[in-house]
């Protein structure tokens, strides 16, 4: 099984909760469990606001969210310019910091979080979960036993460089 969802979205604060509610939605109607959902709901909320808040250029921003077998990947896309996150939210921000909790926050809920600066594009915040299903989901059931897709619906996924191109 593979989902994939994008989204451009207008660099407005009003953007944040309607891309938490489409992506809730469908994760919810697919049978994934609620305590999986509310992780990534938290994590997506601090990347975009995080993009709302920094990113200095582009009147949108994009999030893509792709489901491939029992891993969610979301991708928050920026139109600002470079920036380095990989060595920050590793330490604990202190008591009466006012801010930097974001990417600690998103570290402590998804099991995997990167930032690449992209020419032409921006920043790309990239974070990974792997899934739990809830009791009696319909999608697992149809897809348990059925081979591994050939490719993720991310775009740093090596295995994109092995898939075959359009015919």
């Amino acid at each position: 099984m593979e989902i994939k969802l994008t989204l451009a979205l207008p660099r407005d604060e009003l953007s944040v909760p309607v891309v938490r509610s489409v992506l809730r939605s469908s994760m919810q109607v697919l049978g994934i469990d609620a305590e999986v959902i509310a992780d990534i709901e938290v994590a997506l909320t601090e990347a975009c606001t995080n993009v709302l808040d920094h990113a200095t250029h582009g009147e949108e921003y994009e999030v893509s969210a792709g489901i491939d077998g029992d891993l969610c990947v979301i991708e928050v896309i920026d139109r600002g310019e470079a920036f380095d996150g990989s060595d920050r939210g590793h330490a604990i921000a202190e008591g009466s910091a006012e801010g930097g909790r974001g990417i600690q926050l998103m570290r402590a809920l998804v099991d995997k979080v990167e930032f690449t600066s992209r020419e032409q594009v921006g920043t790309v915040v990239h974070l990974e979960k792997q899934l739990v299903w809830a009791d009696g989901s319909l999608i697992k059931q149809m897809t348990d036993g059925q081979p591994p897709m050939r490719h993720g619906p991310w775009s740093i996924d090596e295995r994109l460089e092995d898939a075959p191109g359009p015919t």
